[in-house]
């Protein structure tokens, strides 16, 4: 069954002397959220940014995907420490995404787990978003 998820923004005067609120999760699951452009191209001084959200859901959505590879594979993860980090360059936009995980998979070698972090890598529903992103990353090892 398809689900969908939806957010919204009041946004307040011109791109660099404006600011923004993202509204509360419809879920519940966060309020909301101050956004600036300086949040975004300079320093966050408590205020997110697109980035740093595009960042949460893409370290979730890979530790998903990989969680649900290691189990289908029989060796399900006892813990996935993952990390996106993504680049914005003012002008240009995002540039790069790194991903990195370290994971506890009792029973799996690191090239078991580099391969499947791989193809969580490429199939996760974010990453699959994102594909028009420059760069991305990946580095993955067990803890």
């Amino acid at each position: 069954m398809a689900t969908e998820r939806t957010m919204s923004t009041t946004w307040r005067g011109t791109l660099m002397d404006g600011s923004g609120t993202i509204h509360e999760a419809g879920s519940g699951a966060f309020g909301a959220l101050d956004v600036s452009w300086a949040s975004r191209a300079e320093e966050p001084n408590g205020k997110t940014s697109p980035e740093e959200l595009i960042a949460a859901a893409h370290s979730a959505c890979f530790s998903m995907a990989l969680s649900h590879a290691l189990a289908q594979a029989g060796t399900p993860a006892d813990q996935l420490d993952t990390t996106a980090t993504v680049t914005f360059v003012p002008g240009t936009g995002i540039t790069k995404i790194a991903l990195t995980v370290r994971g506890t998979v009792p029973g799996l070698d690191e090239e078991g787990f580099v391969e499947a972090a791989e193809g969580a890598k490429v199939g996760c529903p974010v990453s699959k978003a994102l594909a028009g992103v420059p760069e991305i990353t990946l580095d993955a090892s067990l803890a």
